[in-house]
């Protein structure tokens, strides 16, 4: 099967910059949103608690980006000689769904142990990961707002070790990352919108993260951005519920409180 690249750039090359044309195109359609206060988890208000300017969060994801754009190339660039070898043909679609699979325990499992250390590590979370805690009350534009050496770390390392432990191809690593990304933007849209799948399907959603963003996040929900399963193994998994907001919104509230 044919992807409608092809032709036009090489696998490699799409899997560089799709995730990031992809992150601007879902972020964007996020911030083109009306107001909905219905469906916010946080009153309009609250974004005063924000300490880092819009602009400030662009320039910074942008940075992230063209790291990590510079990384994958590199990366394929090493790899693609080793995958022409050994593996002269896309694989089949059930063959990719498991590549997949194993991309995102090894992704999930990369990253809490990642994010937990630059929590537990008070020098790491005072001068790299405090960056991205800065957005107390996140949105969609800011998902990728990092430190560098975070992103660097947390993202571009992480997302290097699920394609090579996964065996998948440069063109199977464009469908992977992309969704990713656009799982990743959602996770810290603020909104919870009637119907959106990610809120169907995934325990692990906006609200769940948005919990960590809060108080109670400097110990619980490290776990993004597929699955909760290390949160619950290992003990900092922090349930929460909906509770509605008098201005109309929702507010995700602990269930338990920290002692």
């Amino acid at each position: 099967m044919m992807a409608f690249w092809e032709g036009y750039v090489s696998d490699e090359v799409m899997g560089a910059l799709a995730p990031i044309v992809v992150y601007w195109l879902y972020a964007g359609f996020y911030h083109l949103l009306p107001p909905l206060d219905c469906y916010r988890l946080h009153a309009r208000a609250e974004e005063s608690k924000n300490v880092v300017s819009f602009s400030n969060v662009v320039k910074g994801v942008l940075l992230q980006q063209t790291l990590q754009a510079a990384v994958a190339l590199s990366m394929f660039q090493v790899t693609s000689r080793r995958v022409v070898i050994e593996r002269p043909v896309q694989p089949s679609i059930w063959i990719q769904v498991i590549q997949i699979g194993i991309a995102m325990f090894v992704m999930d499992t990369w990253q809490y142990l990642i994010h937990r250390y630059m929590h537990v590590n008070r020098f790491l979370y005072r001068h790299v990961h405090s960056q991205h805690h800065k957005l107390v009350v996140p949105y969609a534009i800011g998902a990728l707002y990092n430190h560098p050496l975070e992103g660097l770390l947390l993202d571009t390392v992480g997302g290097a070790i699920s394609f090579l432990v996964s065996g998948m191809t440069p063109k199977t690593s464009v469908f992977f990352f992309s969704f990713a990304v656009i799982k990743t933007v959602d996770d810290h849209c603020g909104l919870r919108l009637p119907g959106n799948p990610f809120h169907l399907l995934f325990r692990n959603n906006t609200a769940y993260h948005d919990i960590h963003h809060q108080l109670h996040g400097t110990k619980y929900n490290f776990s993004q951005p597929f699955f909760m399963m290390w949160d619950k193994f290992l003990g900092t998994y922090m349930p929460f519920t909906l509770v509605k907001r008098p201005d109309g919104g929702f507010e995700a509230r602990p269930i338990r409180h920290e002692s």
